[in-house]
């Protein structure tokens, strides 16, 4: 437990991946936190961190090393690929509990999992709530779910499975009117959240103020837009110069991509998840949009406004490039 009201000893799975770097950024940004990358013994990512970053060697099947690892952290914050065997996610919540770490941040970071509905429609939900259930059970630590909706940049540049577009081509496939409204996140948003959040009070410094302990075993909601399929090709238009009539454009049902995409997933083709996932969530149940079903911490946090254009420049830099991380 920290010997003041906020948190220092920081440890991240992940340090150097996806999200994980910007969440990294971040907190070295910030100055306030001693940041330990937890890293296999075999991994060659420990060459490439940050200086500022300490890096604990582990093996995963050694779950002494993990509980080494994590001795004196206040937070495990982890990131890794949806792929990434399920188990692994579970060792390191058990490693956090033996190690007594106050808080965990699991592997969230995009939908609203706190909807069931939505977790089983989407396939990861017998994934991540297996996970927020056990850190309860164990009793040592709390978890809060950072909701974050999908990263823009990746998602605009991942192309038609994703946010519909593919700029070499000039098409872009709207999914029912393309209406739509869902949140979306930059990466470097994401990154902030995580270091704004960790830098809150532990404990309220007077009454009703913002505080870590204040969402404990709850989601928190951040985000960088709030956008339809139609906001996404304007900002286009405006970045590229191009006109709509130099598009070739193309509507689809969600309710059936998402259907046709499950077959293919069931079928054994995991090519086509991505299809899955996007088009669940730009039904018109508005499951993409927790701003208005949950609301943001993003006022709480300080989290700056951003420019969705400048975000739309990256995303199609990407597609251009057929970037698919970093």
């Amino acid at each position: 437990m920290s010997p003041s009201n906020y948190i220092r000893k920081v440890a991240i799975v992940g340090a150097t991946g996806t999200v994980g770097k910007f969440i990294v950024e971040e907190l070295l940004k910030q100055g306030k936190h001693d940041i330990t990358a937890i890293s296999r013994k075999d991994s060659s990512s420990a060459s490439s961190m940050p200086d500022g970053v300490k890096v604990a060697a582990v093996d995963y099947d050694d779950d002494s090393t993990l509980v080494e690892a994590l001795k004196g952290q206040e937070v495990l914050i982890i990131t890794m690929s949806v792929q990434a065997p399920p188990e692994t996610q579970l060792k390191l919540v058990r490693a956090a509990a033996a190690a007594n770490v106050p808080y965990v941040l699991p592997n969230e970071w995009g939908c609203d999992m706190s909807d069931d509905n939505l977790g089983k429609d989407i396939l990861l939900g017998n994934h991540e709530a297996p996970v927020r259930k056990l850190i309860e059970e164990l009793g040592k630590s709390s978890w809060i779910a950072v909701a974050t909706g999908f990263w823009y940049e990746y998602s605009l540049g991942m192309g038609e499975q994703c946010y519909g577009m593919e700029v070499k081509d000039k098409t872009w496939t709207f999914f029912d009117d393309g209406e739509t409204k869902i949140n979306s996140i930059t990466w470097p948003q994401s990154g902030r959240a995580v270091a704004k959040l960790l830098s809150l009070p532990i404990e309220p410094e007077k009454a009703g103020g913002p505080s870590l302990s204040s969402y404990k075993n709850k989601f928190i909601y951040v985000s960088s837009f709030l956008v339809s399929q139609k906001d996404m090709f304007a900002s286009v238009l405006r970045v590229t110069g191009t006109k709509e009539s130099d598009w070739t454009i193309k509507y689809e049902d969600s309710a059936k991509r998402y259907q046709d995409a499950k077959a293919k997933v069931f079928g054994g083709d995991r090519t086509a998840f991505p299809t899955l996932l996007y088009s669940r969530n730009f039904y018109k149940d508005g499951v993409g949009n927790f701003e208005t079903r949950r609301g943001l911490a993003n006022d709480i946090l300080g989290l700056p406004k951003e420019d969705l254009d400048e975000a739309t420049k990256i995303g199609i830099y990407r597609n251009e490039n057929g970037l698919k991380y970093h």
